[in-house]
């Protein structure tokens, strides 16, 4: 059964949102030494998440050292001046936990899920390897060892991936989203323990961190924790606003063709740069979030699924993506996997007819009040773990993004007019601001021939 809003029930579905955005029980502050913190109250279970986040990614990198943040994440569980290397996630483990990090193009978060009455001891660990790491040469060539492999893994071993990293390169002529966040392989094989230090010693300070914990706290405790544990470290005086390159005007489409032998079914994917979510103005970011779905967001009831994959039957499967959340421009990408005997031209074709088709005619009413109403329930839905309502705060903050953005954000989108989606599929889809790619097995389909 279809769940259809009427424009009533969609008023009262805004009405509903904004006030559990609303409700929700968040309290910050910042720490004299610059860290900033944030407690996501949550106090039906005995349980919480905790995440230090600090404002640095890949795309922060220095030239030459692609890799380094990542490298980083991996030997801050080394040792410390108090604690041997491996005794960080194995003390976790002792207590009951789990732990563990990531590294994206924007920041670097590290996590533990614990029982509430363990965050102080989670608190003097983080707090003791954000000034005191230490490693030994051993160690670096080790861990070193490990990031190639899992570039092996990720990357050489996947033609998806190996294809992915050739079209942001030429999505991004000069801004470093450009550059693989795990790092090109011949700048990787040279990172060393003076590469690794120098860069946690300028970005790994606690005003250039934020501390965000969510579950069965109560945020004066968490205060007066992160003040004894954090307030001490002395902040970094030297670091500078993040200033990157940036895109210059795009004013040409750019087109690749790929083959690798593993690929077992031809397609196409296609990515535009798209504008990202901004402090105090995500409504064009919000519109876009809505033509994603209402395009490609589901293989079946989609616009493009409808048109391609039933009306035509020119492809086997039709998908869009945006990711808004990031500090600089984005991308907003389609694929297209086409039918048996449609060539990537033809579908190709078909896949842009569509798409003149829906700035044509504007979604359907019908379909967006129902993609409304499942964005809604997917955010709902998200509140119930502490681990998302940490990493929704704390992805946020990291790229400049405030609480009450966060907290607005389901309500924007519930607002988001028709026009304004047509408007932003307009302004974005534009084909000189576009990369193209056609991946294939290098095999001519009708010989089994190289093409």
């Amino acid at each position: 059964m279809r769940a259809i809003l009427t424009p009533f029930s969609l008023t009262l579905a805004l009405a509903a949102s904004t006030a559990l955005a609303q409700s929700e029980d968040v309290t910050t502050f910042t720490l004299e030494n610059g860290m900033d913190v944030v407690v996501i109250e949550d106090h039906r279970s005995q349980a919480l998440t905790n995440m230090v986040w600090y404002r640095v990614g890949a795309a922060d990198e220095p030239a030459g050292t692609s890799g380094i943040a990542h490298f980083l994440e991996h030997l801050m569980f080394k040792g410390t001046d108090d604690m041997a290397a491996g005794e960080f996630s194995a003390t976790v483990a002792a207590n009951g936990g789990t732990d563990n990090a990531f590294t994206s193009q924007d920041y670097t978060a590290y996590y533990q899920n614990v029982a509430a009455d363990r965050l102080d001891l989670m608190l003097e660990m983080e707090a003791d390897r954000m000034v005191d790491l230490r490693m030994t040469d051993q160690e670096v060539g080790t861990e070193r060892d490990v990031i190639l492999e899992e570039r092996n893994m990720r990357v050489e071993n996947s033609p998806q991936a190996l294809f992915s990293e050739q079209s942001d390169a030429a999505l991004y002529m000069n801004h470093p989203y450009g550059i693989p966040v795990i790092g090109w392989r011949q700048e990787m094989e040279e990172l060393s323990q003076e590469d690794a230090l120098s860069f946690y010693k300028e970005y790994y300070a606690p005003n250039n961190a934020i501390l965000v914990v969510a579950g069965d706290v109560n945020p004066e405790d968490v205060r007066a924790m992160a003040e004894e544990h954090f307030g001490p470290i002395a902040p970094n005086p030297d670091l500078g606003p993040r200033v990157r390159p940036q895109e210059p005007p795009q004013l040409a489409e750019r087109r690749l063709k790929f083959s690798d032998p593993r690929i077992s079914q031809p397609y196409l994917l296609r990515s535009y740069l798209a504008p990202e979510r901004n402090a105090g103005d995500q409504r064009e970011a919000a519109a876009l979030t809505l033509l994603s779905r209402l395009l490609g967001g589901n293989s079946t009831t989609s616009y493009l699924a409808t048109k391609l994959q039933f009306d035509t039957q020119t492809a086997v499967y039709s998908g869009t993506s945006y990711a808004g959340m990031s500090l600089d421009k984005t991308k907003f990408t389609f694929v297209l996997v086409p039918a048996d005997g449609v060539s990537l031209e033809e579908a190709e074709a078909a896949m842009d007819q569509a798409i003149a088709d829906f700035i044509a005619e504007g979604p359907a009413p019908e379909d967006l009040e129902r993609i409304k109403t499942q964005f809604r329930a997917s955010e709902i839905y998200a509140m119930d773990s502490t681990s998302s309502r940490a990493n929704r705060y704390g992805a946020a903050l990291a790229i400049g993004l405030t609480v009450e953005d966060v907290q607005q954000w389901t309500p924007t989108v519930l607002d988001i007019t028709a026009e304004e989606i047509v408007d932003a599929a307009k302004s974005v889809l534009d084909r000189r601001r576009s990369v193209t790619g056609y991946i294939t097995s290098g095999m001519d389909a009708d010989t089994g021939t190289e093409g």
